[in-house]
């Protein structure tokens, strides 16, 4: 039974390697499910390279969720998404250039932010709970970035990668949650003005807010919580996107305004 640990240990240990090889390098890796198999796995690796980062003095603001299309999860064979880690180094305002270079292979992807006031420690929790607890909410366009080639993963390879995690933008008009539908709530991505990515709230898990008591259940007796000032990008609106070299992109969200990402050349 040690030897089967001590095997998990090792295996985790190459996969967390060789993914900050990629970024090392600038150059993606083969997928890690040679090494990790499972959702638990992946964790397991992704926490390995979070402890990293925070040694490297990373400064940990919220927490991305992602899979939560019914469509991925099939995908998938899974029956609930997957979260990673956010830093303030990930984060840009809204119509700040992005240098492109820190990217391998990006892909914008419209979501809504929501950034809380209280934590959410304990659980299990409800939407009233989580209501309660967000402070206000944000348009966002998250830059997903993988760094397995050629974004040839499975829920282990990305939960391992930091759930693909790359940067995000935040639009700077917070909304408070009071009167809005987020179900409801209808999203329009352009590229350049030309329209390349639509959708809705209810295509997140059936409403955002289901993602983020999702993730404050999960996060909550751990010693992760979500606590006050956290931001949470709840997950995908619609169709992700490729992004390439001087692209602009603009998500309108409804009772949220707009956000614009802009990558450099």
């Amino acid at each position: 039974m040690h030897d089967e640990w001590s095997q998990a240990v090792d295996a985790h240990a190459q996969a967390a390697d060789r993914l900050i090889e990629a970024v090392r390098l600038g150059k993606p890796c083969a997928p890690i499910r040679d090494l990790v198999s499972t959702a638990a796995g992946g964790y397991a690796v992704q926490e390995i390279n979070t402890r990293r980062a925070l040694g490297e003095g990373r400064r940990p603001v919220g927490r991305k969720i992602g899979v939560t299309n019914a469509l991925l999860q099939q995908r998938f064979g899974i029956d609930q998404p997957d979260s990673g880690m956010l830093f303030a180094d990930m984060a840009y305002g809204d119509g700040q250039p992005m240098p492109l270079e820190r990217f391998l292979q990006p892909r914008a992807e419209a979501e809504v932010a929501l950034v809380l006031g209280a934590d959410l420690r304990g659980g299990p929790f409800t939407i009233a709970d989580v209501l309660r607890a967000v402070e206000f909410a944000l348009p966002a366009i998250e830059i997903a970035d993988s760094r397995i080639a050629d974004w040839d993963i499975t829920l282990a390879d990305t939960i391992a990668d930091n759930a693909s995690a790359g940067a995000f933008v935040l639009g700077g008009t917070p909304v408070p949650l009071m009167g809005l539908d987020l179900r409801a709530a209808t999203m329009t991505m352009t590229r350049g003005g030309a329209e390349v990515s639509t959708g809705s709230g209810e295509l997140c898990l059936g409403n955002p807010l289901n993602a983020a008591v999702w993730l404050a259940t999960r996060l909550g007796p751990t010693d992760h919580a979500l606590r006050a000032g956290d931001v949470v990008l709840t997950g995908a609106l619609g169709p992700v996107v490729p992004a390439g070299p001087g692209d602009v992109f603009e998500a309108r969200i409804e009772g949220l305004g707009s956000v614009r990402a802009v990558f450099g050349k």
